[in-house]
């Protein structure tokens, strides 16, 4: 107790001393919690956009439409399987869809398209698509009309108002006809969804294809992805086949691959920064030991033991860590949180970049627990990695070029 006395004394009697030392710690705190809020944060964004605007965290179907995505492969939704939805706590919201490829037609123009019955209200829940209707309006329950997605109205040359003709095939092979005036235009930021998509009520929908009270997938959402494990795994233990619970990565695999891949770049980006700030540490201890060179001489020259002068100072260092890891914590937060609010919007060809990916061209940042507390923790460990160069330079410091220092 006495070593932490003198040890906290010490760092008060040159107080910049010690504020230039925790400095770095605080800034190396700051500098890699930015950095992994921003790659967390594009991580979030990446998820987001595959999940909100269409596939949602998890689905429900038969194991037959996962190996055959045939509208003869549908189900009729049971009380049995919303009952055990509803008690999963994680789930936030939920939705049925009927999802379908028919041709769809103007005059003389015709064009694959993937027709999405949905409940409006519910879907919109979801996914937000009521944001994403650029001219006319929103469907509503029982709606005999549909929404175009722009890239494919633009092709078929049909706007709010016009009439769309589409063509297929139903359930059982029954001929799928029929012909539905468009009540909105879609603009997503995503160019493939822009080029096939065709929203209708889901009854509609199903008496399009012949296919009453049939689905052919139930979307469910949680909060964020980082509830989406405990989730899934309350869903696997109570649903048998025939249906099959899948999650937006069993789902998505090529984004699963891509973030992998940008996770290895940015561990080797966040090597290289904890080495700038191992090295910016090691250098103002460094400084901070040289400066006190004289004092430490006297101290052995008047009795004290080299172990216990190591003890001190090792102990000093602990204190400055300290106070830098955690003033640096809290001062990242408020600054994260900023970003957080305020994405940085992108320009120029990372934005176009970004658009073709199906990506929202902005910079997004994360304030999960994780990206603050792990930074700290990791900073102070590198400190105290380094707090043992003060322990060998009591043991090996030379008296006599010390007291003339």
């Amino acid at each position: 107790m006495k070593n932490f006395k003198i040890a906290w004394r010490n760092l008060w009697r040159k107080p910049w001393r010690t504020i230039i030392t925790s400095g770095s710690i605080f800034f190396g705190v700051i500098f890699t919690a930015i950095m992994t809020s921003m790659q967390y944060g594009s991580y979030d964004s990446m998820i987001d956009n595959v999940v909100k605007f269409y596939s949602g965290y998890i689905q429900i179907f038969t194991e037959a439409y996962h190996e055959n995505k045939t509208i003869n492969n549908t189900f009729e939704l049971e009380e049995q399987l919303v009952e055990i939805v509803n008690n999963t706590p994680e789930i936030t919201q939920y939705t049925s869809r009927l999802e379908y490829f028919t041709l769809a037609s103007s005059e003389e123009l015709t064009r694959g398209a993937m027709v999405i019955g949905i409940i409006p209200a519910s879907e919109n829940k979801v996914t937000n698509l009521k944001k994403w209707v650029a001219e006319g309006n929103y469907l509503s329950e029982g709606d005999d009309g549909v929404l175009v997605a722009i890239d494919l109205a633009k092709y078929l040359h049909i706007g709010v108002g016009d009439s769309l003709v589409l063509y297929g095939q139903g359930f059982h092979g029954v001929m799928a006809a029929g012909i539905y005036p468009v009540k909105g235009i879609l603009k997503f930021p995503s160019p493939e969804l822009n080029k096939q998509f065709i929203y209708m009520d889901l009854t509609t929908a199903q008496t399009f294809f012949s296919a009453p009270g049939k689905l052919s997938s139930f979307v469910l959402m949680v909060e964020d992805h980082y509830h989406l494990t405990a989730a899934m795994n309350q869903l696997k233990k109570k649903i048998e086949p025939p249906f099959v619970v899948m999650s937006w990565d069993e789902l998505q695999p090529e984004l699963v691959s891509m973030i992998e891949a940008d996770k290895a770049g940015g561990v080797f980006m966040k090597a290289i920064l904890y080495m700038i700030i191992t090295f910016g540490i090691f250098g103002t201890i460094l400084m901070m030991i040289s400066e006190r060179k004289r004092e430490l001489g006297v101290m052995i020259a008047i009795g004290m033991q080299r172990h216990k002068l190591g003890i001190i100072l090792f102990i000093e260092t602990f204190f400055m860590g300290l106070l830098g890891a955690i003033s640096g914590l809290l001062a990242s937060i408020p600054l994260v949180y900023y970003f957080f609010k305020n994405p940085i919007p992108l320009t120029g060809d990372a934005a176009k970049t970004m658009i073709e990916m199906g990506i929202e061209p902005y910079m997004y940042f994360s304030m999960h627990p994780k990206v603050f507390y792990t930074q700290a923790i990791i900073v102070f460990i590198i400190t105290m990695v380094i707090a043992l160069f003060p322990i060998y330079k009591a043991f090996t410091l030379k008296l006599i070029s010390a007291l003339r220092a």
